[in-house]
Order: C-alpha cells, then structure tokens, then sequence
C-alpha cells in the first residue's frame, strides 16, 4: 500500500526514494552552494630552502644582466676614441705593474678612466704583455690602440750619429752629452781607431757603457774582414799599420772616389821610404784626440815642431791611429788604386789635385796658392765698406 502526504504537510519533506536518487528539497536548492575551496600548499614549497634558494636564483639573475650591462657600456669606452688631441709621448719605466700604468696614461690625458682601461687588459689577457719604453701615442687613440701598442713594444728610437774620422776622445764626448742615454761612460778609452763611425738607434735609456761596447765590437769585426780580403802586396805589416794609414786617408780627404787614390799616394811612399807629410797627423800631434780649434790654422812652425805624429819629420806611419777610420777609409788601404802617383795637393773646390813628379807637384801648389791669393782678395774686396766722393 503506498504512503501519501496530504496537501499541507507533505510539501518540503522528501521521501526516502527521493533522497536515495539525490532529489534536494526546496529548501536546500535555494541555499547557496559552497566555491572550489584553494588548493593546499605542500610542505616542500612551503620550506625555507626553496625560498633560498628562488632569492639566490633571482640575484643570480640580476648580476648577469647588470654585468652584461657593465660589459657592453665597458667595451664601447675601451674601444671608442680616446680623450687626447694631439699626438702624446709618454715613458713606461721597467717594472711597472698594469694599475700604475693605467694611473699614468689617465695623469697624461691618454684614456678617460684607468679602472676601465685595468679590466679591459686583464679582460684580453694582456696585463702580463705590457712592455716598458717611450711611446707615441697618436691623438685619439682608443684604450684598446694604447694596450696593442705597449704589448708591440715599438718604443721611439732616438739616433746617434758617429760620423767618420772623429777620434775617440771626440765620440765620447758625443755619447756622453746625448740626454736619452743613462748610465756612466766607461773608466777607460778604447784605443785610437777602435770605434765605428755609425748610426745608433737606440730607445731612452740604452747605457752608455752598451753603446760604446757596440761601437768596439763593430769596428773590429769591420776591420777584421776588411783586411782578410787585402791586396797581398801591401806595404803594411799588420793591422795596426793598417787602420793607421786608413784614419790619415780618412783625414786627408771626405770624398770617396779619393780614397782609394789618395790611400795609392801614401803606400807609393811607403814603398819608397819617402816620409808621408800629411797635415792632418801633424794636428793629432799637437792637440790630440780633442781636436784642432776650429779658429787656429796650421803654421808654417807647426811643421818643425817634433812630436811622434809629425810625419814631416819622422819615417814611415805614426805611432797610433789619429782618428776612428770609416768603412770607406779601410777599404781604400785595403785595395787602393793601381797608379805611380807621389803627391797631391788641395784644388781649392775641396778636391786635390796628384801628381807623379816634384816638379808636376809644385806647379799644382804653385797654382793652388795663386787661386787662394785671388780668392782672400775677392772676400776683402766684398768686405770693404763703400766710401762715396766729397
């Protein structure tokens, strides 16, 4: 027999049928059903590691984009143009470390900040590489132009020029008043004609004492492959004798064609045990290795006055060397010209003039002493002041 409700107290009351199919009751549709309640955190995400370890990650982060911000805003100030507007020398003394040679390129003026110009050597692998010396650096140049430039090592060279037919005393005196060399000159001189006339290129701070060692050492490997290569007939019996003859050739004439006959004179007569009568060795005679005062002539009484470089009065070559003979001075002794001639004397053009005979020699001195007459009376006549008619 099935149950009914009657019409006033049935309605709101669900039959048990109509809760086992899940029916609600009026009441229970018009309350509002409860939300997706939030998912629960773990204990993991909730630990104190995580959130270590996500900061250290942010950090991480954070530096690599401001390094790389660093990196991009560094190179371009290593690389770009740098704050000099002209052409700059600047002096890197040996065992200068890379922090005090960017300090003193950023004192110069060279780069705008040395911290920048000290990462971006350590940053190429170059802070090992620098190298002392002077150096040129052009206007403008970026850092990195500078780091390439001390890592060449292409220093500015200074030059010293050792001409030929100075005497020894003469070529310290040079090397010694050059300022960009250091140190002090040797105790000692070399023997006359033992240094070679050159040119030195050399960068500030080369010794003195290395530079006149240079000098010794080139003059005897010049000498000594000059005279294995010497005619075999040379009246000369060693290479002493050999480098003597050589510096008077040296004195007696600066033109090259000359030498070699002017060397050919000397060794004619030598061969004949005629005296050589060279001016140049009667001067070493009487001021030595300083030299003839640029305003004191030869005199007449210069020629009898004895000294062992008077060669006027005494046979054969003198004791020494009078000057440093150059390459062109040996080679002329070594192989001198193939002729009979015995004498010479000046043309007045700053040649000579040679002759076989005495009697041929004293027409050319004969000649030689009218043209200066003329030429002392042309200077007078051009130094006296004009006088005008009363």
């Amino acid at each position: 027999m099935t149950e009914t409700s009657s019409d006033g107290g049935g309605f709101g009351r669900q039959t048990g049928e109509e809760r086992g199919r899940g029916f609600k009751s009026a009441g229970q549709a018009l309350r509002p059903e409860a939300g997706t309640p939030p998912p629960r955190r773990s204990r993991r995400a909730r630990s104190q590691f995580i959130v270590f370890l996500n900061f250290v990650f942010s950090s991480l982060v954070f530096l690599v984009v401001l390094a790389g911000i660093a990196f991009y805003f560094g190179k371009r100030e290593f690389e770009r143009p740098g704050p000099s507007g002209s052409a700059e020398i600047v002096l890197i003394k040996p065992n200068t470390g890379v922090r005090e040679i960017a300090n003193i390129l950023e004192r110069e003026g060279l780069i705008s900040d040395a911290r920048v110009f000290l990462v971006g050597v350590r940053a190429h692998g170059a802070d090992g590489q620098l190298k002392a010396g002077e150096y040129e650096v052009k206007a403008g140049a970026s850092m990195q132009e500078i780091m390439e430039l001390l890592k060449s090592g292409r220093s500015v060279l200074y030059s010293l020029t050792i001409p030929e037919g100075l005497t020894v005393e003469q070529v310290f005196a040079r090397i010694r008043e050059t300022p960009e060399l250091s140190g002090e000159m040797p105790d000692e001189m070399p023997a006359e004609g033992s240094l070679a006339a050159d040119t030195l290129r050399f960068t500030r701070g080369m010794d003195r004492r290395a530079v006149v060692a240079k000098l010794h050492e080139d003059q005897q490997e010049m000498i000594d492959a000059i005279w294995e290569r010497r005619d075999a007939d040379l009246p000369i019996k060693d290479k002493d004798e050999f480098v003597t003859l050589a510096s008077i050739v040296e004195k007696e004439t600066g033109i090259a064609d000359e030498r070699p006959r002017v060397a050919a004179v000397f060794l004619n007569r030598l061969e004949r045990s005629m005296r050589l009568q060279s001016d140049p060795t009667i001067i070493y005679g009487l001021f030595g290795g300083a030299g003839k005062p640029a305003d004191r002539p030869i005199y007449r009484s210069d020629l009898d006055k004895k000294t062992p470089y008077n060669t006027y009065l005494i046979d054969g070559l003198p004791p020494t060397p009078i000057a440093n003979p150059g390459r062109a001075a040996l080679e002329a002794v070594a192989n001198p010209s193939k002729t009979d001639e015995l004498y010479f004397v000046a043309d007045g053009t700053g040649g000579h003039v040679f002759a076989k005979t005495l009697k041929e020699h004293n027409e050319n001195v004969a000649r030689w002493r009218a043209e200066e007459r003329k030429r002392r009376a042309e200077e007078a006549a051009a130094d006296k002041p004009e006088t005008s008619a009363n």
